[in-house]
């Protein structure tokens, strides 16, 4: 019984937070007298005026969902939206992930397909951009608040606004609208950095420069991945510095690009992104790709005891095989004795044997790749299939190393993927290729190394 009691007092709790949203209509006619006094000359000087006007504003914006919420069961919100129903329900798809749409008369509900609430689209607004007049009003309110008494409220307000225009961000990526939502997540940052709270969103600032290279909107990324450089923001692992570069070849400058990309190298070496910019700049213009080691060298006379960076000069050999192919077993060489020396650094680091390993492995697809030519002689298909199988095994030792050195499980499970199908290619060979097979096959079926 009283488990019972405690479900109807937070039932009745719930109902109460419910009430607190007001109406649609009630939330526009609140909008209409704040605004009445707001162009009212005499209390248009009052901090309180547009306190009233931006809360005004938020009311408005946020009375079309109702009761609902975001991370809301469908059965909870089917009993708390009480005559608020749906008027139809379609499935829907969108990048790639299955909805169920809920259509109301002023919005629409995206669940997923376990019933919990994802989105919540307003196709109806009480008022049209909502969010940006009650940003507008609080800037106003604190414009007025001399003594700033009322700094505590203001922050508290941006920060609220901050958050809706993210959500609003996300659900415009989601929708496709990557324009749009380039121009949420810049509106987001703005809110957060406007005083009293004046913080740096960082990653609102660099999703506005994101969606906007997404859509091929160049001069607008440029301006925030520029803007989260001068704030010394450079995203996971100098993404900044990478798609900047990527923005200013767009643009046709190639030498800012470069610069750019060198600029990063310097700060973020092991940068996949980065590293394959400049191969590419480097090789695309016909130029020495001596350069890169010449930045490798420089890495090195500053951080010799960095096993990252041998692993990096090992990637660079990698790329460096792939576009020129005559040079293949030369720069194979040379990527392997870089890998190599990860370990003499450091042996705990396992990115050098994990390199190793996927350059012989990738190196015995491409041999699998030829050897399906159906115009191969029985000689040459033979002796492809051979190089196939040496580096497949070439592949084991490197691969077992870096899975008994890491202490990552989910890095586990994927050297274990490689181990796996390597060992199932020789399991004829022997009960010690068959017993490695059903190991590895365990890791990766579970999800826990052994």
């Amino acid at each position: 019984m009283k488990r019972i009691l405690i479900a109807l007092a937070m039932l009745a709790a719930v109902q109460v937070a419910v009430a607190q949203v007001k109406s649609p209509d009630a939330a526009g006619k609140a909008v209409a007298k704040a605004e009445t006094a707001a162009n009212d000359a005499k209390k248009a000087t009052k901090v309180a005026t547009w306190i009233t006007l931006g809360k005004a504003y938020m009311d408005a914006y946020n009375a079309p969902a109702g009761s609902a919420w975001v991370g809301a069961a469908r059965q909870e919100l089917t009993l708390l939206m009480g005559a608020d129903k749906p008027q139809g329900e379609q499935q829907v798809e969108l990048n790639g992930t299955p909805y169920i749409k809920e259509i109301y008369s002023n919005k629409e509900f995206y669940y997923s397909q376990d019933g919990v609430l994802q989105m919540i689209i307003v196709t109806k607004p009480v008022v049209e951009d909502a969010l940006t007049k009650a940003f507008e009003a609080y800037k106003k309110a604190y414009e007025l608040d001399e003594k700033q008494s009322k700094a505590k409220d203001i922050s508290a307000a941006l920060n609220d606004i901050n958050r809706k225009f993210v959500t609003e961000a996300y659900n415009a990526y989601h929708f496709g609208d990557l324009a749009k939502a380039s121009e949420y997540f810049a509106k987001a940052a703005e809110a957060m950095n406007a005083a009293p709270l004046s913080q740096l969103d960082e990653n609102s600032l660099y999703n506005a420069g994101f969606t906007a290279w997404m859509g091929k909107d160049y001069e607008r990324a440029k301006k925030y991945f520029e803007e989260c450089l001068a704030n010394n923001y450079y995203y996971d692992d100098g993404e900044v510095f990478a798609k900047l570069a990527d923005v200013y070849t767009n643009l046709g400058d190639a030498e800012a690009s470069v610069k750019i990309l060198e600029e990063g190298f310097t700060k973020f070496p092991q940068s996949q992104s980065i590293l394959i910019g400049l191969i590419n700049y480097y090789l695309t213009r016909n130029e020495n790709p001596d350069r890169l080691f010449e930045l490798i060298a420089l890495a090195k006379q500053n951080e010799p005891n960095n096993a990252s960076l041998p692993y990096v000069e090992g990637n660079i050999y990698v790329e460096l095989r792939k576009a020129d192919m005559a040079k293949a077993k030369e720069y194979e060489a040379l990527a392997a004795a870089a890998y190599d020396a990860c370990a003499v650094i450091n042996p705990e680091y396992e990115y050098g044997y994990i390199g190793k390993g996927i350059m012989y492995y990738n190196i015995a697809l491409e041999l699998q790749e030829k050897a399906s030519d159906p115009a191969l002689s029985w000689e040459a298909w033979e002796e492809l299939n051979k190089e196939f199988a040496q580096y497949l095994k070439n592949a084991l030792e490197p691969f077992e190393a870096a899975y008994n050195t890491t202490k990552d499980n989910s890095l586990k499970v994927n050297i274990a993927d490689f181990l796996k199908n390597i060992y199932y290619r020789f399991s004829s060979e022997g009960p010690e290729w068959e017993e490695g097979y059903k190991k590895y096959n365990e890791v990766v079926k579970t999800g826990q190394a052994q």
